[in-house]
């Protein structure tokens, strides 16, 4: 008589091979847009392809200014060169639309760090919104 031995073995699972997971490569945009928002405490600088999304981004504040010296021109400049030297070495950013927001010192500066940082500017839109009073109040005029 010959007993046979049932064993119970583990079912064998092969570990699929995972591919390496390289660098992701940058997208490639020639033409953009920049916003600035310049306040009297902060300059934001947005560089954005022509959809809107968001290429890079900057600030006086990011940069190193603290206080009241994040409100100057000089800051701003900083600030914006940061974002256009990020844009333009990793997506070959080379021209841009220029929209500006606000009543900040860093308005001139900030566009022209724009042409100096070798990007050629389509366009400056203002987009400053201004006070005009507003609507007529509810009820009876008075005399």
């Amino acid at each position: 008589m010959t007993e046979e031995v049932k064993t119970t073995e583990a079912p064998v699972v092969e570990a699929k091979a995972t591919k390496a997971k390289g660098k992701k490569s940058k997208r490639v945009v020639t033409s953009g847009q920049v916003h600035i928002q310049a306040t009297f405490n902060n300059t934001i600088i947005s560089v954005s392809d022509k959809k809107g999304e968001v290429l890079a981004a900057s600030s006086a504040g990011a940069n190193g200014f603290r206080g009241s010296k994040k409100g100057t021109a000089y800051a701003a400049q900083i600030a914006a060169e940061k974002a256009y030297e990020t844009a333009k070495k990793n997506h070959g950013l080379n021209s841009v639309d220029v929209y500006v927001k606000g009543i900040g010192l860093g308005r001139d500066s900030a566009i022209r760090a724009v042409s100096s940082a070798g990007i050629k500017i389509d366009s400056i839109t203002d987009l400053t919104k201004i006070a005009h009073g507003g609507v007529r109040p509810k009820g009876e005029r008075k005399p």
